[in-house]
């Protein structure tokens, strides 16, 4: 994640940089960042209980 207003966001494919987001464009920026983590978070629960699996 980008620290303070400098932030990346994703316009029809392509990515763009910012350095001004409207309060909606935050808004939507960490519900996105929301959605990786939680995905990311249970690829990692998958992967350990398949190393616990396969000990």
């Amino acid at each position: 994640m980008c620290h303070g207003e400098h932030r990346m966001y994703r316009n029809h494919g392509m990515y763009c940089f910012r350095q001004f987001l409207t309060k909606e464009e935050k808004i939507e920026h960490l519900e996105e960042y929301k959605e990786w983590l939680e995905r990311e978070k249970k690829g990692v629960e998958e992967t350990i209980e398949e190393l616990k699996k396969a000990s």
